[in-house]
């Protein structure tokens, strides 16, 4: 059961955050669930911000990383109605690295979502991935991270 694996993983799902932009946080097309990049905000407001290599370690991306997959997992449970257990497959995720130009770890970075979205559904949480270095992210954050989902 997803709820039990949250509660062993001590994952406190917060409220869904609004976009922060002309954009929806998610879309359901036929049995796919699009879930707009999510930011590494933390339940009271705080977003992870700084460019990693810069003024934030490996170790704080991968913080920021883990949050931004506990909001893609707070919009997933709000599109589904408050039932989590309607995802049958997380298909991919593509995470963005603010990072400095020699900064080649973006990949250690995603690591902890990866393993989140493994530890929370299982072999359905395993998935195709990117983990992309960029130079900038909105609103000044860490990581940007956004999945696709099969569901029910």
């Amino acid at each position: 059961m997803i709820s039990d694996n949250l509660k062993k993983l001590n994952i406190d799902l917060p409220k869904a955050p609004e976009p922060v932009g002309a954009y929806v946080a998610y879309k359901i097309i036929s049995n796919l669930l699009y879930i707009s990049g999510q930011l590494p905000i933390e339940s009271d407001g705080k977003i992870i911000k700084g460019k990693i290599g810069k003024n934030l370690t490996l170790e704080d991306g991968q913080k920021a990383s883990k949050l931004c997959v506990i909001n893609i997992l707070s919009q997933a449970k709000k599109a589904m109605g408050g039932d989590l257990n309607k995802i049958k497959n997380c298909i991919k995720i593509t995470g963005f690295v603010n990072s400095t130009d020699d900064f080649t770890d973006q990949p250690k970075v995603i690591n902890p979502a990866s393993e989140t979205l493994s530890a929370v559904f299982g072999n359905k949480g395993k998935h195709a991935r990117a983990a992309i270095s960029t130079n900038s992210l909105p609103l000044g954050a860490a990581v940007e991270i956004d999945a696709i989902f099969e569901v029910d």
